[in-house]
């Protein structure tokens, strides 16, 4: 590899972990690379190795080469793999690390009340198949099939399947719209 190949792999390595809203202690409990060493490789002060780099794949569930950046095969395909975040299975229909990301989501159906959240972005959905409870500031709406919806995620909001049946959903979002999500209103202390 070239020694800008290893140079953007620390960086990448990062935003994908913090896209995933994993910490460097979960991915070393995932992959047995400590923490410490975790750390230098996303700094860039260890060089990447191929022993270290396979399980950091397996854990991310992306093929290696886009850890390191490899160039495009020409083959437009996307083999990226489902993951599961908060119950719900998340299915990567782009493979590109930066820009605009869209997934397929199948969204469960939940008994718990929606707790709104806010974060950097704007998000875009569209309703495939079942219904979606959208709890979007002081409104709250139901989206049927064939409906979309998009919002500046700055606005205090929540959704899931409404209902007994499960949904599943087209999202897009930038990496603004992956980072962590912020309470939007304090807890109560009892």
């Amino acid at each position: 590899m070239s020694d800008d190949v290893l140079a953007a792999v620390g960086p990448r390595l990062r935003a994908l972990r913090q896209s995933r809203d994993v910490t460097l202690t979960a991915l070393s409990e995932t992959t047995g690379i400590s923490v410490s060493t975790l750390s230098r490789l996303e700094s860039g002060q260890r060089k990447p190795t191929l022993e270290l780099l396979l399980p950091l794949a397996r854990a991310h569930r992306v093929q290696l080469d886009e850890l390191v950046g490899a160039p495009a095969t020409g083959d437009p395909r996307v083999h990226a793999r489902p993951f599961e975040r908060n119950g719900q299975t998340f299915i990567p229909l782009t493979r590109d690390m930066g820009g605009l990301r869209a997934y397929k989501q199948i969204i469960p159906p939940y008994s718990r009340e929606f707790e709104p959240r806010v974060h950097e972005g704007y998000e875009w959905m569209y309703v495939l198949s079942g219904r979606i409870r959208l709890v979007l500031g002081e409104h709250d709406i139901e989206l049927a099939p064939g409906e979309a919806a998009e919002f500046d995620t700055r606005v205090p909001h929540a959704f899931g399947a409404a209902g007994d049946e499960p949904a599943e959903i087209l999202s897009i979002f930038g990496l603004q719209g992956e980072r962590m999500h912020v309470r939007a209103r304090p807890r109560r202390a009892d």
